[in-house]
């Protein structure tokens, strides 16, 4: 709810979809549930959790879209907060989604907190397109998406200072993996 007191804006279908097809520098997402419950994921993580083998052209929309920004010089980062022993979820991320989105161009980060240690992130997952828009993607605690929220008048500096934080106290997906 914004502190103002004004009605929340909430971002659905194509005009959510108009925040990845029209950042002009850079989109930052910081990822912080182990879980997310996504309907549209609920097939292809039973399908992983079995032990199938992941689907040919697996994301390839959202790779397209990645590889699109990344040839016209936009920058698609995520940090994601992972605590060990990774959630099935967390282990579906790792072994299904997140090599084809780096092989796409995207900075993809994990930020490790297992051994306990705070770096100073918010509870909050949000999205930041060009330094200057904030959404926030709220969620219940099974991991299921509430709403995403465009955050009226933010206080950029304190989401640039997360950003920041999440990049300083993270490791590129690659070298995690490894």
């Amino acid at each position: 709810m914004p502190v103002d007191g004004s009605d929340p804006v909430l971002l659905d279908g194509e005009e959510w979809q108009a925040y990845f097809r029209d950042f002009k520098r850079s989109a930052f997402r910081l990822e912080v549930h182990q879980i997310y419950t996504m309907p549209f994921e609920a097939e292809t993580l039973r399908s992983f959790l079995a032990g199938e083998p992941m689907p040919e052209g697996f994301n390839a929309s959202w790779h397209r879209t990645i590889r699109d920004h990344a040839a016209a010089g936009r920058i698609m980062t995520r940090a994601k907060i992972v605590r060990r022993p990774l959630t099935d979820y967390s282990r579906y991320l790792f072994e299904w989604c997140i090599p084809g989105n780096v092989a796409a161009g995207e900075d993809y980060r994990i930020v490790d907190v297992t051994d306990g240690t705070d770096p100073g992130l918010p509870a909050q997952d949000f999205w930041l397109f060009d330094e200057t828009t904030v959404v926030h993607l709220n969620y219940r605690p099974d991991g299921t998406q509430i709403n995403r929220e465009l955050i009226q008048s933010p206080d950029l500096g304190k989401y640039l200072a997360w950003r920041d934080i999440a990049l300083e106290n993270s490791v590129p997906f690659r070298g995690y993996r490894a």
